[in-house]
């Protein structure tokens, strides 16, 4: 039998192609068997077939038909016979869908199954008995049992024939509905006299090629005279019972009469239906004529009944009428909701209108109770589209952000129409894939940390973090120090960042005299692709230690020539002889000075400010002080711990100058006294040089120790509360000297060189005694120049 192919597609306004194919293949076919290409016929190619995982999507999973993805073929799975896939239903057809993903579409496949001529005509029963009395008028109608044959149309039972035909003729009635009844007609007076008893065989004969057949045996009893046959009131009843009735109700009641009296007016009824539901779901009350529900009826399986009836009374007389019983729906069934196919992870940038899921609803029930509605939660990036054939499309709406929602539960719910409704729902759990588009976010917009100078190289400074709303490797971040330079010199040079861990070293040991703070930026990248990164900027701030000691500016210590400070006789108590000028080029309390007279020629005649390093004269000056008077003042500040620096002052108390030049002209003398000392300070030299190495390091020891109790200290983070010594004041921002002095110290930040101006009485004198000279007294007056070498860290003027 040759294979029947219609093709035909829909497109529909959905994203993924809807078309539908029909074939028809015969029944009983061979497994294997080819149903058609429906790669051809669908105008795909095999290798979409294959990269879409094409498969057979059937709603009660029942495969008779395989698709081969390989060949583009849809076979035969299993052999299939007509009579049991659609019992009586004319037109037979398997329905399913084609799926294909990436992208998703589907296609619907029809495959009509035909019939063939396997089944013979075939009756309920092997015998039918008659008891027909002979007084029996020609013309009157025995109703006889139909064959049954499974198959349909021209396969079906076309013909009766009854042999021997001399008393009774066959007579074949169609029905509306294209059924055929059977009655045997009396053509021919009976006569009990010449024969009481008549076989008839009763022949079915069906279309198909070859022809097959069914017989049943008549056997007839000739009675004496009932000349009175039943009569119904009807020849079509009909009657209305809801689905899902009680077993026990009455559907309906039909009623015949005969006119004869006794026993050949009693009437009976039965049913002479074949169909086996109507059998086990009706039967008929003998006596009374009602018809009693006995089976469960079911809308959804059959929606009207045609019941045959006959009333015959004891001659054997009989009338026939028809019972058709509609059959009115509930809603007794909830709408079926299979999932065609779906997705369970989606990425968060998919486009609008993506599909989800396919979705496939059924509702068994009629009109309003089979109309199906589904919808879905609310405040979800989702929408439902629907399409025909009940085919919804889970799609979707708007941009997903896996940081907000990384899983979605979307619950469908489909409901009827039907009172009361019912529904049904399914949850579709959804995740979500992360993609790399979140960038790092730095904790602060900018950091400002601090160190104290002279740290030990590689120690960590502090820490930078940054975090990745992106999950997994998209959120894994990596910090970068960013190419600059501080001072022309690379910041890599400086510090370096830990690119796990965010931690910030130390590459060197900072020296805040040389730099007090500098920036940089760091840069925090993930490990996506492409890779996304933000910066910020970090300062780092170095704090003063107290590392530097005091340098003395002035009186200027030379080797080649001394200088003294002359003082008057008549010098009255509080005369200032000098000052003493020095500098700290530390920060803070490190650089407050105090100034103190460490020895002198006569401590009673001198004092030394102790803020501003001025020499006065305590008491009256008189002509037993000595002319020639050497001061040590010693300079400390007020770090911890204190450094010093020391500085000799000399003084010559005298009223003139050849006074002052008879007692400076011995310092030549003494200073060829010293020479001949050297010899002996050498030797004096050697010795305690070995005592001069192990203090050395035991100094360097206790220096280490001290060192590491500060940074401990300094890391404790307890506040640091600044300790002013008595006595000290910093009196209209000039430091430790008053400003009745009028001196001024100006200091650059990168160098050491400073320029410090002070102004002196007009009737200070300096002496300054060259002993390589020839005795020639030189006269200084106070407003020239004191500090006017070229290498002096401050300029004075």
């Amino acid at each position: 039998m040759n294979r029947q192919v219609l093709l035909f597609v829909v497109v529909l306004s959905l994203d993924s192609v809807l078309g539908q194919v029909s074939y028809s293949i015969p029944e009983e076919m061979s497994k294997g068997h080819v149903v058609g290409n429906i790669a051809q016929d669908l105008g795909l190619e095999i290798k979409r077939l294959i990269a879409g995982k094409a498969r057979i999507y059937t709603r009660n999973n029942d495969e008779y038909i395989e698709l081969n993805r390989e060949r583009g073929l849809l076979l035969v799975r299993e052999r299939m016979d007509r009579e049991v896939l659609c019992m009586e239903t004319a037109l037979c057809a398997l329905h399913f869908q084609i799926i294909l993903e990436n992208p998703m579409e589907f296609y619907s496949v029809t495959v009509q199954i035909t019939d063939i001529n396997d089944n013979a005509p075939t009756f309920e029963k092997t015998e039918m008995n008659f008891k027909i009395s002979e007084s029996a008028v020609i013309g009157a109608k025995f109703v006889l049992k139909k064959a049954v044959d499974l198959d349909v149309g021209t396969n079906a039972v076309q013909n009766y024939e009854l042999k021997p035909s001399d008393n009774f003729s066959l007579k074949l009635k169609n029905n509306a509905d294209g059924n055929k009844n059977v009655e045997m007609v009396l053509q021919k007076p009976l006569d009990r006299e010449k024969q009481e008893q008549i076989s008839l065989v009763l022949t079915a004969v069906d279309g198909g090629e070859p022809q097959m057949s069914g017989t049943m045996l008549i056997v007839i009893t000739v009675l004496d005279a009932n000349d009175n046959a039943p009569v119904f009131t009807q020849q079509t009843y009909k009657a209305t019972v809801t689905e899902n009735s009680p077993k026990g109700t009455i559907v309906a009641t039909v009623t015949a009469s005969d006119a004869d009296q006794g026993s050949n007016g009693m009437i009976r009824y039965s049913s002479t239906n074949t169909v086996e539901n109507v059998r086990k779901i009706f039967e008929v009350d003998e006596e009374r004529g009602d018809v009693i529900l006995i089976g469960n009826i079911d809308f959804e399986k059959a929606r009207h009944f045609e019941i045959n009836l006959l009333a015959s009374d004891d001659g054997g007389l009989t009338d026939s009428c028809k019972l058709i019983v509609d059959v009115q729906d509930v809603n007794d069934n909830k709408p079926e909701i299979n999932i065609m196919s779906k997705s369970t992870v989606i990425s968060e940038d998919a486009h609008l209108n993506t599909v989800v899921t396919i979705i496939n609803v059924e509702d068994q029930d009629s009109n309003e109770n089979g109309i199906v509605k589904c919808f879905i939660n609310l405040d979800i990036p989702f929408i439902l589209k629907t399409s025909s054939n009940n085919i919804y499309s889970l799609v979707t709406d708007s941009d997903l952000d896996r940081e907000r929602a990384s899983e979605y539960n979307i619950t469908v719910t489909c409901s009827d129409e039907g009172v009361p409704s019912l529904s049904s729902s399914v949850t579709l759990t959804l995740q979500i894939s992360d993609v790399n588009d979140n960038a790092p976010v730095f904790e602060r917009s900018s950091y400002e940390a601090y160190i104290v100078e002279n740290n030990t190289p590689g120690l960590s400074i502090f820490t930078v973090k940054a975090r990745d709303a992106d999950w997994n490797q998209n959120a894994r971040v990596s910090y970068i120090l960013e190419d600059s330079s501080v001072n022309g010199v690379p910041v890599s040079s400086y510090v370096s960042v830990s690119a796990d861990s965010g931690v910030i070293h130390a590459v060197r040991s900072f020296d805040y005299e040389q730099i007090k703070d500098f920036h940089f930026r760091v840069k925090a990248q993930d490990g996506g692709s492409p890779p996304l990164s933000s910066n910020v900027t970090v300062k780092i701030v170095i704090q003063d230690q107290n590392d530097n000691p005091p340098q003395v500016l002035y009186p200027v210590q030379t080797g080649g020539s001394l200088v003294a400070e002359m003082v008057p006789r008549a010098a009255d108590v509080g005369y200032l002889v000098t000052k003493v000028v020095a500098v700290d080029v530390d920060s803070g309390q490190n650089a407050w000075l105090s100034y103190k007279l460490q020895k002198a020629t006569d401590r009673a005649l001198f004092e030394v400010g102790l803020q501003n390093g001025e020499i006065r004269t305590i008491r009256q000056v008189s002509d037993k002080d000595a002319v020639k008077q050497r001061l040590t003042v010693i300079v400390e500040d007020n770090g911890q711990p204190s450094r010093s620096a020391t500085v000799i002052v000399k003084v010559a108390v005298a009223d003139s100058f050849p006074e002052v030049l008879s007692e400076f002209t011995d310092f030549t003398h003494d200073k060829e006294y010293n020479d001949n000392l050297t010899f002996y300070l050498v030797l004096a030299l050697a010795v305690v040089s070995f005592l001069f190495i192990t203090c050395l390091v035991v100094i360097i020891s206790v220096k280490i120790y001290r060192w590491r109790q500060s940074r401990i200290l300094y890391h404790s983070s307890l506040p640091v509360i600044p300790y002013y010594p008595p006595r000290y004041s910093d009196t209209l921002g000039t430091g430790t000297l008053p400003h009745v002095y009028n001196y001024e110290v100006c200091r650059t930040t990168d160098s050491r060189k400073s320029d410090c101006k002070f102004g002196r009485a007009g009737s200070q004198n300096v002496l300054i005694m060259d002993p390589s000279s020839t005795g020639t007294m030189q006269r200084i007056q106070s407003e020239k120049s004191i500090l006017d070498e070229p290498d002096s860290p401050l300029e004075v003027s």
